[in-house]
C-alpha cells in the first residue's frame, strides 16, 4: 500500500539548489521529510487527504537560513517602540510620543531602529525626548544597536553627567561648549546603559517577542537562523518554546562575550550548550564583537579615520578585545568545538579576526567547526585570499553594499576614496573561492532576504533602482546569491537537513509567486513568498 504525502506543491518550477543547481516540477512532503521530488513520483502520493498546492507559475527554494540576525530584540521592539520602518526625525518622534501617551503604566519607554542619517552628525538630542516624556526615562537603541537616543531623565537615573568620563569601549556624546552630555550613547556607553539601568524582560516577555519575530520571519519563507546575539535571558526562552514546540524555525544560538571578561566565562558557555539544546534550537555557537562601526568612528581600521575634510585624525577605531586575548579565545573555543561567529567592520578587525582563526588552526589543526567573519564591511586586499585558506566563511550582510544617506553622509568623507572602493568586496571574496553566506543583522536592516539577494546582484537600494550601483564589480550573480541564503547558511549552520532540495531532507520550504530567473520576471525584492514549509508543517500562507 501506497503512504500518501501529508503535502504536495505542483506547477511551480522547483530549483533544488544542489551541487548542479538542477530543477524540477513538483515536490511532496510527508511528515517532516521530503519524500518525492519531481511530477511523476509526485502523482503518485497525492490521497484523499493529501493538500495539495497549486503554485502555477510559481517557484520553490529551500526555506531561506539567514545566519545573521536578532530576532528577539526585533520582536521585542516590534511590541514597543519600532522605528525601522519609519524615515526621519518628525516620524520617529510622532511614534514615540503615541506610544508613551498610549502606555501610561510603562515606567520606561524601550526600543529602537533610529537611523543616524536623520540627525545632524548621525546623533539625536534628549530635548526632543524630553518633551514627550520628561517624568519616564527613554532608550532607544539606533538601527544599528550601536548607540543609543536618551532623555535627561535617563541620564539623570545613569548618573551621566559632564563630569563622567568616556568608558573605555564607547563615547558619551557631549555639546562642544558646555561638555553636557547631549543625549546620544555610542557602543560601551549604550550597552553599559542597558545592562545596567533598563529593566531586563522575564521569560514570557522573551518568548513572546522570539514568537512576534517568528511569525515575521516565516512570512518571508525564513525557516531557520543563527541568533548572533544569545543572552542568558533569551537562552532560557528559546529553550522553553523549543522544548514545548513553538519554536518552529531551526535556530542556532551564539552566546554572547562578555567584552569585558576574559576565557573564565568558557565553561559558562559549555553549561549553556549542555543544558539549552533540546528540539529546533542549538546553542552551539559564541559571537565576539571585536569592533564598533565605521560611521561612529569606532570600527577598527589599519589606517587612521580621514577628518572629513582631506585630512586624517588620529583615531584608527577601537578593539573590543585585545588581539592576544581573541586569539587565545577562539584557539580554546575551537579546541571546544564552539563554532565562533565573529563581528568585524573594519579591516584591522578583519585581520585579527582572521589572525585568531590562524592561530587555532596552528594550535588544534583544521576542524569543521566552520568559523564565520560577519559584516566585513572594510577588507584589506591581502586579506581577501586568507578566508578560503582558513577556512573561514564570509558572512555577508547584502542590504548594505549599496550607496544610501548613511554610506554618503557619514562614511565615505571618513575613509577616503581608496578605502571606500574596498568595501563589501562581495565579489572578490567570491573569486578567491571564499565560502560565502547571507544574514540580515534585522532589525538593523530588512529581514527580507529576495530585497537582501536584489542588493547583491545589482548593489542598487530596491526602493530607489534609478542610483547608480554601488562598486559593481562586487555584485554577485544571482544562483550565488540565492544559495548563500540557503545552502551556505545552512553550512554555517551545521544544518545537514536543510538548505537544499532533495528526498529525505527536511521539508523546509519557500514558495515565491514566481520564477525569479524567468524572462519578464523583473527584479527579486518585486517577488513575494506565497507559502512558507517549516519541518514539513505549513507556517506561513500569504492572505
Amino acid at each position: 500500500m501506497t503512504e500518501h504525502a501529508d503535502l504536495v506543491i505542483t506547477g511551480a518550477d522547483v530549483y533544488t539548489v544542489d551541487a548542479a543547481r538542477s530543477w524540477s516540477d513538483a515536490i511532496a512532503v510527508r511528515g517532516d521529510r521530503i519524500v518525492a521530488v519531481g511530477s511523476e513520483p509526485v502523482s503518485e502520493l497525492i490521497g484523499p487527504r493529501t493538500r495539495v498546492i497549486e503554485a502555477a507559475g510559481g517557484m520553490v527554494l529551500p526555506g531561506f537560513q539567514d545566519a545573521h540576525i536578532h530576532a528577539p530584540f526585533a520582536g521585542r521592539n516590534r511590541l514597543r517602540v519600532w522605528l525601522n520602518d519609519l524615515v526621519g526625525r518628525p516620524a520617529y518622534l510622532d511614534r514615540i510620543a503615541r506610544y508613551t501617551a498610549d502606555n501610561p503604566d510603562q515606567p520606561w519607554i524601550i526600543g529602537g531602529g533610529w537611523a543616524m542619517e536623520s540627525f545632524p552628525g548621525g546623533t539625536p538630542r534628549k530635548e526632543d525626548l524630553d518633551a514627550i516624556a520628561p517624568d519616564r526615562p527613554v532608550f532607544l537603541f539606533n538601527r544599528d544597536v550601536h548607540g543609543a537616543w536618551v532623555n535627561s531623565r535617563a541620564l539623570e537615573i545613569a548618573g551621566i553627567t559632564r563630569d563622567t568620563p568616556d568608558p573605555d569601549d564607547g563615547r558619551i556624546e557631549r555639546d562642544p561648549d558646555t561638555g553636557e552630555p547631549t543625549g546620544t550613547l555610542h557602543e560601551g556607553a549604550a550597552y553599559s546603559f542597558n545592562d545596567r539601568y533598563v529593566p531586563l524582560p522575564g521569560r514570557a516577555e522573551w518568548e513572546e517577542a522570539i514568537l512576534n519575530a517568528q511569525e515575521y520571519l516565516h512570512s518571508l519563507g525564513i525557516t531557520g537562523w543563527q541568533d548572533a546575539w544569545v543572552t542568558p535571558g533569551t537562552l532560557e526562552a528559546y529553550r522553553s518554546l523549543a522544548a514545548s514546540g513553538r519554536l518552529t524555525a531551526r535556530v542556532v544560538g551564539a552566546l554572547w562575550w562578555e567584552r569585558h571578561r576574559g576565557l573564565d566565562q568558557i565553561p559558562e558557555f559549555l553549561t549553556q550548550r549542555e543544558s539549552a539544546r533540546v528540539g529546533n534550537f542549538h546553542p552551539t555557537t559564541v559571537k565576539i564583537m571585536t569592533d564598533g562601526v565605521l560611521e561612529n568612528y569606532t570600527g577598527a581600521l589599519l589606517e587612521p579615520y580621514c577628518d572629513g575634510c582631506g585630512g586624517h585624525t588620529d583615531n584608527r577605531g577601537l578593539t573590543f578585545v585585545d588581539r592576544e586575548l581573541l586569539a587565545a579565545a577562539v584557539t580554546e573555543l575551537d579546541r571546544l568545538d564552539f563554532q565562533v561567529h565573529l563581528h568585524a567592520i573594519g579591516d584591522r578587525a578583519v585581520r585579527n579576526a582572521l589572525d585568531a582563526v590562524a592561530a587555532a588552526r596552528t594550535a588544534n589543526g583544521r576542524s569543521d567547526n566552520r568559523h564565520h567573519i560577519a559584516h566585513l564591511q572594510l577588507v584589506h586586499p591581502k586579506d581577501v585570499p586568507r578566508f578560503r585558506q582558513l577556512g573561514v566563511t564570509a558572512n555577508c550582510q547584502a542590504y548594505w553594499a549599496q550607496m544610501e544617506p548613511q554610506m554618503e553622509e557619514l562614511t565615505l568623507p571618513f575613509l577616503g576614496q581608496e578605502r571606500a572602493d574596498l568595501q563589501y568586496p562581495f565579489g572578490d571574496l567570491l573569486r578567491s573561492g571564499a565560502t560565502l553566506t547571507m544574514g540580515s543583522d534585522w532589525a538593523v536592516t530588512t529581514a527580507n532576504p529576495l530585497e537582501q539577494i536584489e542588493v547583491a546582484v545589482t548593489r542598487i537600494d530596491p526602493e530607489n533602482r534609478d542610483n547608480a550601483p554601488f562598486l559593481p564589480d562586487q555584485a554577485l550573480p544571482l544562483p550565488v546569491a540565492l544559495a548563500a541564503f540557503t545552502a551556505g547558511s545552512a553550512y554555517v549552520n551545521h544544518d545537514a537537513d536543510g538548505g537544499t532540495i532533495a528526498v529525505g531532507k527536511r521539508a523546509d520550504l519557500a514558495v515565491l509567486d514566481r520564477n525569479l530567473f524567468a524572462a519578464g520576471a523583473g527584479l527579486p525584492a518585486d517577488a513575494r513568498v506565497t507559502h512558507t514549509i517549516a519541518g514539513g508543517t505549513l507556517v506561513y500562507e500569504r492572505p
